[in-house]
């Protein structure tokens, strides 16, 4: 039996600004703003936005970003010990991508209620099938990281 790991949550509103911050900078280029940081021993190891768009790159998720610059920083394809901040619940491929590079836990910011799957349309983790288990925690500045969503698509939708 695993014994149960201590959380220190004390940082995740810091880190979750720092993921708002990358959100704003990756809607300013016209993307959708979810942003994401990795972070190890306290440390941000990875920084990412969305950038599909941009890139020509459909897996450019934010998340996917942040993980692949922190597995280059740290020259390790597995990240233990490690904790993902994302502004916007996680999709299925995110969600695959957390597995298979270990991370510890993710925090997340807004629910996505029509493709996320750490909460919203399913709970992914909990899957007995999976050889990781990935802490989750959610609600982390929702109110805020909703809000950007939401300004963004507002004027989208003005600009059409």
């Amino acid at each position: 039996m695993r014994k149960p790991q201590i959380i220190d949550r004390s940082q995740d509103a810091h880190f979750m600004r720092e993921a708002l911050a990358l959100a704003s900078h990756g809607a300013s280029l016209g993307e959708v703003p979810v942003g994401a940081v990795l972070v190890q021993n306290g440390e941000v190891i990875g920084r990412g936005f969305n950038c599909p768009i941009t890139t020509f790159d459909p897996s450019a998720h934010a998340e996917m970003v942040a993980i692949r610059a922190a597995a280059a920083a740290v020259e390790n394809y597995r990240l233990p010990g490690s904790t993902l901040y994302v502004t916007l619940e996680p999709c299925s491929m995110c969600a695959g991508l957390l597995v298979h590079a270990r991370v510890n836990r993710v925090v997340f910011g807004a629910t996505e209620p029509k493709a996320g799957i750490v909460q919203s349309r399913g709970k992914f983790f909990d899957q007995i099938f999976l050889n990781h288990r990935v802490l989750v925690e959610g609600g982390v500045l929702a109110e805020e990281c909703s809000a950007v969503l939401s300004e963004f698509f507002k004027q989208r939708r003005a600009k059409t």
